[in-house]
């Protein structure tokens, strides 16, 4: 018999990159200026090492299907379990608007060809609904596409670093590279931008799903983490070079920065130039699959459990994938397509950084629960078995949990709430209103969805275990308590009597 083929390090700082590393993000990096030197290092030491740990811990120790949705309902209930669930959806059909608004853009700087405003809106819509179409297929399927966009993304961040060094090299540095401007600067402009590298550091927990298939997940999953995010960073900070070789840090465009750089090195209109725009908009959809996969589930996932509504809880009946989260997302982003010249007839503009934004936003927010949930189920939980624990006492632990914390209420407040008068930081309130408005929504959307619920979760050390609690209360189906080791049948209802001790004291209060 064969042996067993194990998932070594370099395989999971692979899949690491292929998720989190997106290339449209190296523009908005690059405005930061050389200070994003300094930012990369700060950030790697004070974010993603305890990040790191903190999922690393979670990952191994809880293998739920819904992940970050579920590690954060298992400490505080459905109410913030069904926060979460909404904003890390709601970033992804904002995202994809935003890239779609950047693929008409992408395609008229590779051409040369102005795109009228229905052509412009026929590409937008038809890149949408191709990444749900592909959504619709299983992982499996679509491996072809996620290596293709990994290998592509390392390419066009090799690209243009290269072609950097050789333009400063040869003609000069756009940017001033004094060793003062590598300092770290306070500025607006540099603080707006900071919540973009706190967002290349997120979905490294994907790893931790392959905890059974590697040879010692306690040592390789924190590793592969740090690896990985030393490894994106770097990739960033040589693609970002690349694109303050040729333009200054003022005036990189947030949208078109990579085409912009590659032209003035290598000529607009030329062989590379045009090598590189195509192999952008691939990437453009690796990134959207990649992502899809995760946030549908996640979904999917929390509507059965009615913290979302019941059309995201649809899947497919051929192969189990949630069609039903896939075409909101469709719908939501074909939505804010459509609406993005009426806006512009009002005066507003940059349709890509205003919903690019309000995406890393959701995203950001999504995640500053996960590290009190952290602690929480340290404390009420400390006999589940931990593949991997992170080190140190109950001091080290709180500086673990809540600095990640600061540094994501502050990026989110530094990326969508204006910091004076000045006419650029005033350009955040559409931001602001629409990341208000996104918020308010979740919340009638959460109430709407718990109308279905006969009985509130509470978290752990409140309601008892979840899984117990969902298979009393009906919120779970025979498959997935076969998957979940419990039995179906008279073995259920040994199960459901067993919850039914272990919930009533609580009723009885």
């Amino acid at each position: 018999m064969a042996k067993e083929k194990k998932f070594r390090l370099i395989d999971a700082i692979l899949s690491v990159i292929t998720v989190v590393f997106v290339a449209e993000a190296a523009a908005p990096a690059a405005a930061i200026g050389n200070s994003q030197f300094f930012w990369w290092i700060f950030l790697i030491i004070a974010f993603l090492l305890p990040y790191g740990l903190v999922v690393s811990e979670l990952g191994t120790t809880y293998d739920d299907e819904g992940g970050l949705y579920d590690w954060v309902r298992r400490a505080f209930g459905d109410k913030w379990a069904s926060r979460v669930s909404w904003y890390y959806w709601i970033n992804f059909p904002l995202w994809m608007a935003s890239l779609a608004i950047l693929f008409p853009e992408t395609i008229m700087l590779i051409t040369g060809v102005e795109l009228g405003l229905l052509p412009s809106l026929l590409i937008e819509l038809a890149f949408i609904w191709i990444v749900v179409f592909l959504s619709f297929s299983k992982v499996s399927d679509s491996t072809w596409i996620l290596n293709l966009a990994a290998v592509l993304k390392v390419g066009i961040a090799l690209v243009l670093g290269c072609l950097g060094i050789w333009f400063g090299v040869t003609y000069g540095f756009a940017n001033d590279m004094s060793p003062e401007t590598f300092l770290p600067a306070f500025d607006t402009n540099s603080l707006t931008y900071l919540s973009i590298i706190l967002f290349n550091f997120m979905g490294f927990e994907v790893i931790t799903t392959y905890v059974g298939s590697m040879e010692n997940p306690t040592k390789q999953i924190p590793k592969a983490i740090i690896a990985g995010g030393i490894a994106i960073a770097a990739l960033y900070l040589f693609s970002s070079f690349g694109i303050s070789a040729a333009i200054p840090a003022s005036e990189v465009s947030l949208d078109s920065g990579i085409m912009d750089a590659v032209g003035i090195m290598a000529g607009f209109g030329g062989v590379l130039f045009v090598v590189v725009g195509i192999v952008f908009l691939v990437t453009l959809f690796g990134n959207m699959v990649s992502w899809s996969f995760g946030v549908n589930f996640v979904a999917e996932h929390a509507a059965r459990k009615k913290n979302m509504p019941k059309p995201f809880a649809h899947e497919s009946a051929k192969n189990e994938m949630p069609t039903g989260a896939a075409i909101i997302n469709g719908i939501v982003a074909s939505v804010l397509v459509l609406l993005s010249p009426l806006m512009e007839l009002v005066g507003l503009d940059g349709f890509f950084w205003i919903f690019f934004s309000m995406n890393i936003v959701f995203l950001l927010i999504s995640y500053i629960p996960m590290f009190p949930a952290f602690l929480k189920l340290r404390r009420v939980d400390p006999q589940a078995p931990r593949v991997f624990r992170v080190p140190g006492g109950n001091g080290l632990l709180m500086v673990v949990a809540w600095l990640p914390v600061v540094l994501l209420v502050l990026a989110i407040i530094a990326t969508i709430v204006p910091l004076n008068g000045s006419e650029e930081e005033l350009s955040k309130i559409p931001m602001l209103i629409g990341v208000i408005a996104f918020v308010i929504i979740g919340e009638i959307v959460r109430i709407l969805s718990a109308r279905d619920r006969t009985e509130d979760y509470l978290g752990m050390g409140e309601s008892g275990d979840p899984l117990a609690f969902d298979v009393a209360h009906g919120y779970m189906d025979p498959e997935e308590l076969e998957a979940a080791g419990m039995g179906t049948g008279p073995e259920r209802v040994v199960v459901e009597k067993t919850v039914v001790e272990r919930i009533e004291p609580r009723d009885r209060k």
